[in-house]
Parts: structure tokens; sequence; C-alpha cells
């Protein structure tokens, strides 16, 4: 076994790890913001894992797999910003009143 093929595995079982962590996340998460970032965690580390995969094997089977879940994971990262800076301010509040020392409006 080459210093190759063992930083390979080892970075495969890191990525392993990566990708527990995230499906963690998707499963506990408080927040569905905290949900979609793990799903798109999840597409990272598919993309990272195939490359390693391809880099092993020496081949480029995977390669057109990787490009698509990169664009899907773009996507929808920019969609997702959007939509929750959108939501942001839409659901901010007017600023309540400032009361003066005699308990009316300044």
């Amino acid at each position: 076994m080459s210093v190759l093929s063992l930083a390979g595995w080892i970075s495969l079982g890191f990525l392993a790890l990566g990708a527990i962590g995230a499906l963690y996340r998707i499963v506990r998460g408080p927040a569905l913001l905290d949900r979609a970032i793990a799903v798109d965690v999840i597409l990272i580390v598919l993309s990272s894992g195939l490359t390693v995969w391809m880099a092993l094997n020496d081949s480029t089977h995977f390669i057109v797999l990787v490009v698509v879940a990169s664009l899907i994971g773009f996507i929808s990262s920019a969609t997702l910003a959007r939509f929750t800076v959108e939501g942001a301010h839409a659901n901010q509040a007017e600023p309540e009143p400032q009361q003066g020392p005699t308990g009316g409006d300044v």
C-alpha cells in the first residue's frame, strides 16, 4: 500500500465522519436553516468522497456526478441565502418609540 492510497483511505474515513455529523445535524437540527446547511455539507462530502475515490482508482468515471453535485450545492446555497436575507428583512418589526422621563413619546 502506497502513501497516497493510505492518505486516500484516511481521507475517506474523515469524510465519512463528516457525513455522520451532518446527518446528526439534519435529524437534531433545531432550525430549518441548520438542516439546510447540513444537506449542503452532505453534498460537499459526497463530491469530495467521489473525487478521492477517483484519485485512488485512477479513473474519471464520476466527474459528471461531482460537477452536478457542486452545481446543485451552489444553486441551493445561493437560493437559501437569498430567501434567508429576504425573510430577515420581512420579519423585522418597527422599532418601538422611545419614551421620555415623563412617560410621553420623545
